[in-house]
């Protein structure tokens, strides 16, 4: 139960991240590059300070992680500036719809055997992302968020699979961390506006708790995780975010979004099940 509680602590963690960005740079109006400095550099801060109490030095092979540094980089500009526009639960719709696409492209590219449930959860998971940015009657999806998301997209997934072959993924992430802020810094020269103060709490929020804490209590539980439960319960993330956003955000929830969601996450609950049963066998 503990391990569970963990566990859920962590997806909401993640779901919080969409919340805390679309709270900060479209409710209170901060500056989308300026709120991906604020939340890298508490980021940094924070892995920094977690390695260093086991240790460690954040700094130990900093100059290999130039890789994820830029990967992360477009991440996180990406995503922050996706939700000056797009609603949370849209935008992990299409972060985490279009993910699936992208490492199962990875995986073809690789010569990896790719089973017929992998390729049914692949097009289910397309469709549901075809039916939610498909131009029609209901309100258009900003073009520009969505480029945003899906740029951001393509960096987290490089990013993911940067770390398969990682053997320290909490002091990689620090140094990960550590030389992206930099990288984002040099944005600011395009960043504009003021500096509101719940805009800049939601960023340390983010950067702090959300994401250098929930990434390391992810790296914690995970060597724990039976790997089904490891793979479905990232599943609950764009759920939580749809959700929180209605409760919170009071954004609408309509037909086009429900269908859209069921397919995406259907797809990708598929592919992933039946990828972790071969595994086992």
């Amino acid at each position: 139960m503990k391990l569970l509680g963990l566990v859920c602590i962590t997806m909401v963690g993640f779901a919080a991240n969409s919340i805390l960005t679309r709270v900060g740079v479209n409710a209170y109006g901060l500056d989308p590059l300026a709120f991906a400095v604020i939340r890298v550099a508490a980021g940094a801060l924070t892995l920094g300070l977690l390695v260093i109490i086991q240790g460690q030095s954040p700094f130990l092979k900093i100059g290999q992680r130039w890789k994820g540094a830029l990967a992360l980089t477009t991440y996180i500009i990406g995503f922050s500036t996706a939700y000056l526009s797009l609603d949370v639960g849209i935008g992990a719709l299409i972060l985490f719809g279009l993910l699936q696409i992208m490492m199962f492209g990875w995986a073809i590219f690789q010569g990896q055997t790719v089973t017929a449930m992998r390729w049914v959860g692949a097009i289910f998971a397309l469709i549901g992302l075809l039916v939610l940015l498909w131009p029609s009657g209901e309100k258009v999806l900003p073009l520009g968020g969505t480029l945003a998301m899906i740029v951001a997209t393509a960096g987290w997934a490089v990013y993911t699979i940067l770390g398969q072959a990682l053997r320290d993924p909490l002091q990689a992430s620090a140094g990960n961390f550590i030389l992206c802020l930099p990288l984002v810094a040099v944005s600011l020269v395009f960043a504009g506006g003021d500096l509101p103060l719940g805009g800049i709490v939601s960023a340390l929020f983010s950067g702090a708790v959300t994401s250098g804490l929930a990434y390391a209590l992810w790296y914690r539980v995970l060597p724990h995780l039976n790997i089904t439960i490891a793979a479905v319960a990232q599943l609950s993330v764009p759920v939580l975010a749809v959700g929180a956003g209605v409760v919170f955000l009071a954004e609408p929830l309509t037909l086009r979004l429900l269908v859209a969601g069921l397919l995406v996450l259907g797809g990708i609950a598929v592919a992933n099940i039946r990828s972790v049963s071969a595994r086992r066998k």
